[in-house]
């Protein structure tokens, strides 16, 4: 069993930029794949990025890459978001998921989910 909690989320101006976290808890955290994922107001969740578990490898969505970058620290049991040149269209709930590498990628391949937390970017 993992445990997922968020942090990090908030109001920002188009341009702007914010870090989330995400802090782990329960079976070994360093033997687990974890991503980012997002729902958009009226949408679907969809894929933001993921990280191999000793974050050799990452994966990122056509829309963040250049922008946004996932990175982890195992030793502090975290995984976090930066995200800089935020646009309107970034605006969503961002969760924190935990999976198998590389299937993490796919939303029902996740094994853990965080509960999300409220990123609004305005223009």
């Amino acid at each position: 069993q993992v445990q997922l909690v968020e942090s990090g989320g908030g109001w920002v101006q188009a341009g702007g930029s914010l870090r989330l976290s995400c802090a782990a808890s329960g079976r070994t955290f360093s033997n687990v794949a974890m991503g980012w994922f997002r729902q958009p107001p009226g949408k679907e969740r969809e894929f933001v990025a993921t990280i191999s578990w000793n974050g050799g490898s990452t994966n990122y969505a056509d829309s963040v890459k250049g922008r946004f970058t996932i990175s982890r620290d195992n030793a502090k049991n975290t995984v976090s978001l930066q995200m800089n040149s935020l646009k309107p269209e970034d605006t969503a709930v961002y969760y924190c998921a935990a999976g198998r590498w590389p299937t993490i990628t796919i939303q029902s391949h996740v094994n853990y989910w965080g509960q999300g937390t409220q990123v609004t970017v305005s223009s």
